[in-house]
């Protein structure tokens, strides 16, 4: 298992070098990456090009349709509620989750739409695979950015 949360870190790892908030995912089906994504929001200027969104959509070209049964997919941080929803309608049955994101998570933090009962799929949900690791990858990012606007912010009086 953790080795497809290591391709994850991965694809986050390449959003972080986009400058990019570092999400990664895979969707694996038969022990094979059959689709794989990294957060794209600002280069695409896309609200919907989130990690997980990507690699769903990679998995149903894939697999030549939308449903996608029997896959899991391995993402580093709790997927927002388009993601979550996403995951719902796609028919994914395992989602595995490095860290949770208790602002915005919707799979378990803030709503746990994935294992709602009143929709018609729910979704095995699993978390801390490399939690430290993801944990990680996030903080420093913010970290960073937030040092980045600190160096750039004008001194008082300075303008």
């Amino acid at each position: 298992m953790n080795k497809y949360m290591e391709e994850a870190l991965e694809e986050a790892k390449k959003a972080a070098a986009m400058g990019e908030i570092p999400v990664g995912a895979v969707v694996v089906k038969d022990g094979q990456i059959i689709g794989r994504g990294h957060n794209r929001t600002e280069t695409d200027r896309d609200p919907t090009a989130h990690a997980e969104m990507i690699a769903i959509r990679q998995a149903a070209r894939t697999l030549g349709g939308w449903r996608l049964p029997g896959c899991s997919l391995y993402v580093t941080l709790e997927p927002c509620s388009m993601c979550a929803g996403a995951i719902v309608w796609s028919r994914i049955e395992r989602l595995v989750i490095g860290t949770m994101d208790p602002k915005g998570g919707a799979c378990g933090s803030v709503f746990n739409i994935v294992q709602e009962p009143r929709l018609n799929h729910h979704v095995d949900i699993e978390t801390g695979c490399m939690q430290e690791a993801c944990a990680d990858l996030m903080k420093g990012f913010f970290r960073d950015l937030r040092n980045k606007k600190k160096k750039n912010k004008p001194e008082d009086g300075q303008e």
